[in-house]
């Protein structure tokens, strides 16, 4: 986008300093609770004073109307995929699907190989959830008390933990910052889910070889808790089998094949209604308002879709695990998302975001410097504006272009803003996630965080491999003069 005129910096940066210092406000006000609306609310006031900032500097209305259109499209793919992975996740729960695997995965644990048990267990769990928030805030909790029970350090345990859930969480195609990553730089979900295995894949192997051997030489535990109680209390509640396996296999299969994420994950619901009519036909009906109506089931499914189902078993820990609040859970995600599109749109077609882009891009003569620019940004926008969501839309939105002058593909910025912006956010104190984890599992951001191995390791591994210029895609149809020595990847 042509900006209107030569624009002074402090001017193209003042509506970021606006965003920024509201949404600390914001925090500060409501902690959690920013991202619930307040947080959605200061990105549309500041779309709005970003608006009528670039009109005083020759911006005109249709362009940053347009622009804002468009960023709200770019988003439309990853806003009918939440919405059915809202759907999915319901009718994997009432399925027992989910509980499945948690029946299965507690019998992963073990106590001299506990951290690493610890780290796969919510890597599944994550994996099958796409977030991990629900992870710690269930088995994470689970496995904290384990772990003082065993006398595993809690830092090193919630290291574990953590390390697990957000390797889940950025390889999922459940997560919603997976869905918006790729979605905010045009790339689709499962090209971005493959092309983040290159930097993912080495970080969380050294990560597990690390707790291997923390566990095999430090930490010194031998007695395993007995865990039947919960494993006893799943299977009372819902019926446990291997079949149900099959339907998470049949998505993992899909994905291999390349089907496309939406319909991929459409049937993987679908398949999950199916199954919980074999296996969980009584927990179904239960969900509907009349149970002794003839469409008591009709009307349980549909609750499990787009409403709160909670599987009840009797255990406190268990039960906050088995609710699913289905594609209404995804609205105020939803709002957040389009509401940071206004925000970029406006800054993208006032010409704000081009003239800082082009200071951020301006040293940056090759893809490493271009890639670590986008990390330093990232981690930046986490400590800054203490939302995990802030750091990818808003790095995502700024060096969208400057990629595509390199000649990168969309997949190279996606896999760089979630290996820096999702992974770095639970490590930052006074972020959402960080304070979230530090309250959910009683420890202090600053104790887990060295040991968050994976978390630490994932926006390193993200500028190792462009320095090494490893398997960096290509842009089919690079924009500008890619020959020109300043910009060569």
């Amino acid at each position: 986008m042509p900006i209107p005129r030569k624009l002074p910096m402090t001017v193209a940066l003042l509506p970021l300093l606006v965003l920024l210092s509201l949404l600390s406000l914001n925090v500060y006000i409501f902690g959690d609770d920013a991202i619930s609306g307040a947080n959605q609310i200061i990105l549309l006031m500041s779309g709005a004073f970003a608006t009528c900032l670039g009109l005083a500097y020759g911006a005109k209305w249709k362009t940053i109307e347009g622009n804002i259109v468009s960023s709200i499209t770019i988003a439309a793919p990853a806003i009918l995929i939440l919405l059915m992975v809202g759907a999915l996740s319901g009718t994997w729960m009432v399925s027992g699907i989910i509980p499945t695997m948690i029946y299965y995965g507690l019998q992963l644990l073990n106590p001299t190989l506990f951290l690493v048990s610890a780290c796969v267990f919510s890597s599944l769990v994550s994996l099958f959830t796409g977030s991990s928030w629900t992870t710690s805030a269930t088995v994470g909790i689970a496995l904290m008390g384990i772990a003082n029970v065993l006398g595993v350090s809690p830092g090193l345990a919630a290291g574990a933990i953590l390390s697990g859930a957000y390797f889940g969480d950025k390889m999922s195609p459940l997560s919603d910052t997976t869905n918006l990553a790729a979605a905010t730089t045009g790339t689709e979900l499962f090209t971005h889910i493959r092309y983040m295995m290159i930097t993912t894949v080495p970080s969380i192997s050294i990560a597990l070889l690390l707790f291997t051997g923390i566990g095999l030489f430090g930490n010194g535990a031998t007695v395993m808790p007995d865990t039947r109680e919960i494993e006893q209390a799943l299977s009372s509640a819902m019926t446990i089998t291997p079949w149900l396996l099959l339907v998470p296999l049949a998505v993992l299969v899909m994905i291999i094949k390349r089907v496309p994420a939406l319909p991929a994950i459409f049937i993987g619901a679908l398949l999950g209604a199916v199954f919980a009519l074999i296996f969980q036909a009584d927990t179904v009906r239960s969900l509907a308002t009349d149970t002794d109506s003839s469409f008591a089931v009709y009307a349980g499914l549909l609750q499990a879709s787009y409403g709160t189902a909670a599987i009840t078993t009797g255990n406190p820990m268990l039960d906050d695990l088995l609710t699913s609040n289905g594609m209404s859970g995804m609205l105020s995600t939803l709002w957040l998302i389009i509401s940071a599109m206004v925000f970029g749109g406006a800054m993208e077609g006032s010409g704000f975001l081009g003239r800082i882009t082009e200071a951020l891009v301006a040293r940056a003569r090759s893809a490493l410097g271009l890639i670590s620019a986008t990390a330093g940004t990232c981690l930046f926008a986490n400590i800054s504006a203490s939302d995990q969501y802030l750091a990818i839309l808003v790095p995502g939105r700024m060096f969208s272009s400057a990629y595509k002058r390199q000649g990168l593909a969309p997949q190279n910025l996606s896999r760089t803003l979630e290996d820096s912006g999702t992974a770095t956010s639970v490590l930052i104190p006074w972020n959402t996630c960080g304070a979230y984890h530090a309250t959910v599992l009683g420890v202090a951001t600053l104790s887990y965080a060295p040991f968050a191995f994976f978390c630490l390791l994932s926006p390193l591994m993200t500028i190792l491999v462009a320095g090494f210029n490893y398997r960096l895609a290509e842009d089919v149809q690079p924009i500008g003069n890619t020959s020109d020595p300043a910009i060569t990847p």
